[in-house]
């Protein structure tokens, strides 16, 4: 008889816990943490141009705390910043070519419920570019040689490692950004280029006026990563700025810094010559968002004053 008991009142035990069982799960699972909202993605201007530079913001939900935020544009890693308490901005470029939209791959990690991926189109708009053409030496108007390949290659080699320091630097730049030189533009950002009637190529930086000797300034803060003699591009200096940003002045007669060097914006780094593959003096002003060039002008029209 006991052991009838026993039974009986076991079996009304686990029949309760079968019971109660599905209550605490479901318990246990409402306290679990778990995303309210998505965080809200802007950007600015709200059609960016191509060949240029905007701001890409992720707006934290009230409901769900955000850690940290990584991700890229068009393969090139994004840098973000927490802006207050509840927002988190990063530069982003849009490349020459990019066709009708560009997409942000974004990452948040939420302060209590582990990470989310989310993706955005960009609506971009198409840049206006024209062809010139243009005169200079035979040796650089006709396709190169052996030799210059080899030169040009190592060039090209260089200034992608200055691209990935880039990326690789927290940001130094601040909100100072001026004009390497205050003179009229001669040729634009992103024109086609005709040499001697042969070579076609784009312009990927920004021609401003000036005569041999004048004095060209830095952008904006950074460290100096390369001093070089280029084939076509002739005297350089690169400074990199962090958070992927970098700038070079090329057709230097004379380079006023050295690498490792600090330089503040506005400080001077060289001399305007006609180096390299040149009709004549003047400045070539590079900016670039890690290995994507964009119109120099673009960098000036996004920065917020302090």
């Amino acid at each position: 008889m006991v052991r009838i008991v026993s039974l009986l009142l076991a079996s009304a035990v686990a029949a309760v816990w079968m019971l109660l069982a599905p209550g605490q799960d479901a318990e246990v699972d409402a306290a679990a943490p778990r995303i309210v909202m998505d965080p809200e993605i802007t950007w600015h201007p709200e059609r960016p141009g191509e060949g240029r530079l905007f701001r890409l913001r992720v707006n934290e939900s009230e409901h769900t705390p955000v850690l940290g935020v990584h991700g890229s544009v068009e393969g090139e890693e994004l840098h973000f910043e927490r802006l207050g308490d509840r927002a988190f901005e990063s530069l982003a470029a849009v490349p020459v070519g990019a066709d009708g939209a560009v997409t942000a791959s974004i990452r948040v990690v939420f302060k209590e419920a582990g990470e989310k991926r989310l993706e955005q189109r960009i609506p971009v708009a198409a840049g206006a570019y024209r062809h010139e053409e243009l005169s200079v030496t035979p040796r650089f108007g006709a396709p190169l040689d052996a030799a210059d390949q080899a030169r040009l290659a190592r060039d090209q080699a260089m200034a992608a490692q200055a691209a990935r320091a880039a990326h690789r630097t927290p940001r130094i730049w601040t909100n100072d950004v001026v004009m390497p030189r205050t003179s009229r533009v001669t040729s634009g950002f992103g024109n086609g280029r005709i040499f001697n009637g042969q070579v076609s190529s784009r312009h990927m930086g920004l021609d401003l006026q000036g005569l041999r000797g004048d004095t060209v300034v830095a952008a904006a803060r950074g460290v100096v990563q390369l001093v070089e003699p280029f084939l076509l591009a002739g005297n350089i200096v690169y400074v990199n700025h962090g958070g992927g940003l970098l700038s070079a002045y090329f057709h230097l007669s004379e380079q006023l810094v050295a690498a490792g060097d600090t330089v503040e914006a506005g400080a001077p780094v060289g001399l305007v010559g006609a180096t390299g593959r040149v009709t004549g003096p003047h400045l070539h002003w590079v900016v670039r968002y890690g290995n994507t060039s964009v119109d120099p002008r673009s960098l000036l029209e996004i920065v917020e004053p302090d």
